[in-house]
């Protein structure tokens, strides 16, 4: 039977994409319903804030290289909802993915019946679970979406477990202090898991407690060096051997020695060894401080205080002062994100991301003012990258940052503009 993508996509989307339900009775009844796919595959399960998606895309690289079948589930996606679900490199495609909505949906509608509604995360996750497993992959890379404790993927048992830096976000939900973030977040560690992490301070003193508790090896990450940044790679020390890392930042290179530390603590690290250096230097994740080739546009989707701090120390030291086309939600910290793009800003040009939840755009240019002081509106956001182009001065680059729908719609607009440096 044909399955059309375009409306399966609909009613998954109409499942009320920004609900957020912390609670994992509903996943594992859709899983169990399924057959529990999540069980026919080893896992590496990453938590996080800042660089969990670049940690996932590294340890994906590494066993593509080496020939591994390898799934990777991350979120939010960017430009097209297959980049969520990925097999050695490669997207769901279309059919396969309209396919798996089609066997999901009625056990999801059979159990809104019984008071039990799957959100559009669980859903996706069920579906990812499905592909992995239909797939054969051996092992499965998953990024947790929110959270940790109860984030939909918090169902499996992985090999290793990560946990990258961790700051303050999404408090309403998680908890207002950086210690009741990190032990949501800490809560993946499973009994006699091992888990890695480059935390440091209280959230690191959380997940000793709870690892402790668990029976689980705390291997940290230390004495990362980095010898240059540039515009499309960073090279970086750890453990006196000199890497190239295939994305920018010197902040990469604490991912990067996150994703060392995972793979030198697999069982099966003597496959993927031979191809740890490889692997780094030919990922490619999207859009983290993404240098459009043969365009003044540099597009990054960092959306909390610490990532936007980082990024603007590496703007600075690359790329001096650009001028920024700033826009986030409204559940961001945008005092602090405002505050830190300050910093590397000779302009602040406020737009309005295309999603209900923009944040007031009177209240994100009052916000900027505190820190800029050549603020200027443009509610539309193709005119206000027209506007940063045209006012930019000829060496300056520009800056478009604030949100994953933010790097998205820039995206789009280059795909349909001609755009000269």
């Amino acid at each position: 039977m044909l399955v059309n993508i375009d409306e399966e996509l609909e009613w998954l989307y109409g499942l009320d994409i920004h609900r957020i339900k912390l609670d994992l009775k509903n996943i594992s009844r859709l899983l169990k319903e399924l057959g529990n796919p999540q069980n026919s595959f080893k896992s590496i399960h990453v938590a996080g804030t800042d660089g969990k998606g670049s940690t996932c895309a590294m340890i994906s690289s590494v066993f593509n290289f080496s020939k591994i079948r390898t799934g990777l589930y991350t979120s939010p996606h960017i430009m097209n909802f297959n980049e969520r679900i990925a097999v050695d490199g490669l997207p769901i495609d279309d059919e396969s993915l309209a396919r798996l909505i089609s066997v999901v949906r009625p056990i999801a509608e059979d159990m809104k019946c019984c008071d039990m509604q799957c959100t559009f995360f669980e859903v996706t996750t069920a579906i990812a679970f499905l592909y992995f497993a239909e797939k054969k992959v051996r092992y499965a890379i998953i990024e947790v979406g929110m959270g940790g404790q109860f984030d939909a993927t918090n169902v499996v048992t992985p090999d290793i477990s990560v946990i990258t830096d961790i700051s303050i976000e999404h408090t309403e939900y998680l908890g207002k202090t950086i210690e009741k973030i990190a032990f949501e977040k800490a809560k993946i560690i499973k009994r006699n898991v091992p888990v890695v992490t480059s935390n440091v301070g209280k959230p690191l003193d959380v997940i000793m407690s709870i690892a402790s508790k668990m029976g689980s090896d705390v291997i940290l990450v230390s004495n990362v060096g980095v010898v240059s940044t540039l515009e499309d790679r960073t090279v970086m020390l750890y453990r006196n051997d000199e890497y190239v890392v295939g994305v920018p930042g010197d902040y990469q290179a604490r991912n990067a020695s996150v994703a060392i530390e995972v793979i030198m603590n697999l069982s099966c690290r003597s496959e993927l060894l031979p191809h740890l250096k490889e692997g780094l230097e030919n990922v490619f994740w999207p859009c983290r401080m993404q240098k459009i080739k043969n365009v003044p546009i540099i597009v990054d989707v960092s959306h909390t205080r610490a990532g936007s701090k980082v990024l603007s120390e590496n703007i600075s030291r690359i790329y001096g002062k650009v001028v920024v086309v700033f826009g986030v939600l409204n559940d961001k910290d945008i005092d602090g994100i405002a505050e830190n793009i300050s910093s590397v800003a000779s302009k602040i040009i406020v737009t309005t991301p295309k999603s209900p939840r923009a944040a007031d755009i009177a209240y994100v240019e009052r916000v900027s003012r505190k820190y800029c002081k050549n603020v200027v509106v443009c509610a539309e956001i193709s005119d206000a990258f027209e506007l940063a182009l045209n006012e930019r001065d000829n060496s300056e680059n520009i800056l478009i940052t604030g949100s994953f729908i933010m790097a998205e719609c820039a995206l789009k607009w280059l795909k349909k503009t001609s755009v000269r440096s």
